[in-house]
């Protein structure tokens, strides 16, 4: 891969995997699945501009490389330019308006008749479409039968990427369609090395790196110091739970619901450890270490049971199942009513 790049930390599986690919070996979609914070986007948004560079395919590991020079990077590169072969939705995705007009579409927010209408055109530079659905999830069944037929016979020289922490949610028929990749954790030095990237300092690189749990996300979280950021809303109603109150559970949303749940993972292993070994235990969550030793003592059948209730309330919060209802076992579990 002389002179090119491909800047993506971790994720050796996946660099692998798309290093033995041809352009033509290529499948039509794939799911990118694992955790937040382990680079399935970054990954994916590498992916795409590495397919549409205009670099040789010569130079290339597999399909993965670009050159940052050429007109395509610069458009990937260039706050506010649009690449017009690769389409980009964030979140959840609409139906969309049946009667909407063809052309090229400009718009912040794409629905699934959009994309169905960009995908039926023809690539503007003669070569591949990419279409990046970040953190899939569709708004109804409607809205994800709309790309149905994308998914099981897309036009030609289209490749469809998905990512997605809560792959469970996906319809069955649109999740038997695609290729799945699974994205693991960060190890902790790449975790910091990210945040070093990002500009961070090396105290609080090392602090994110350590509290991240190989997560990005979840380590910029930890270091944010407004008292209103996720991390702080579950480690909150965590403490007010086990001191007997019913807060609300305002932190518990569709988008949310997985990552409070390792938030309380991590409080609840702490809170075994210190149980268990006393002051000696290493803690996760060093940032409410104080908290964690000041709560009563849990015994170790109390400990099991919490852990599998947690597990249990994961694998509901990757399905369809309300977060109001998946909070309420989790709170159960913690006041030992569950």
């Amino acid at each position: 891969m002389s002179g090119l790049h491909f800047d993506v930390v971790g994720a050796e599986g996946p660099k692998a995997y798309f290093g033995r690919m041809t352009v033509d070996s290529l499948a039509h979609a794939y799911l990118f699945a694992g955790a937040p914070g382990v680079g399935k986007k970054t990954f994916a948004l590498r992916l795409a501009q590495s397919l549409l560079c205009e670099a040789p395919a010569s130079a290339k590991d597999g399909v993965l490389g670009y050159d940052g020079t050429c007109h395509s990077c610069r458009l990937f590169n260039s706050e506010g330019a649009r690449h017009p072969d690769f389409l980009e939705h964030i979140g959840i995705l609409k139906i969309g308006d049946p009667d909407a007009a063809m052309g090229f579409y400009e718009g912040e927010d794409l629905t699934a008749r959009d994309l169905v209408r960009q995908l039926s055109m023809q690539s503007y530079s003669g070569g591949l479409r990419v279409l990046l659905l970040g953190d899939i999830d569709f708004a109804t069944h409607h809205a994800a039968n709309a790309l149905l037929k994308f998914f099981e016979e897309p036009p030609r020289g289209v490749v469809l990427i998905l990512t997605s922490a809560t792959p469970g949610r996906l319809l069955p028929t649109i999740r038997s369609r695609l290729i799945e990749l699974r994205f693991p954790l960060l190890a902790q030095a790449q975790v910091r090395e990210i945040l070093l990237q990002m500009g961070y300092d090396q105290e609080h690189a090392q602090l994110g790196a350590s509290l991240g749990q190989g997560s990005v996300t979840r380590a910029i979280s930890a270091l944010g110091d407004d008292d209103e950021t996720l991390r702080s809303q579950i480690a909150g109603w965590f403490f007010r739970v086990v001191d007997g109150e019913t807060p609300e559970e305002g932190w518990a949303s569709r988008e949310t619901l997985d990552e409070g749940l390792e938030v309380l993972k991590s409080l609840v292993r702490d809170w075994t450890a210190l149980a268990t070994a006393g002051d000696r235990a290493p803690l996760i969550c060093v940032d409410y270490a104080s908290e964690l030793r000041a709560l009563p003592a849990l015994a170790p059948a109390d400990a099991i049971a919490v852990i599998g209730k947690l597990d249990d309330a994961q694998r509901l919060a990757r399905t369809n199942v309300s977060p109001a209802m998946v909070s309420e076992l989790v709170r159960m579990a913690l006041t030992g009513k569950g």
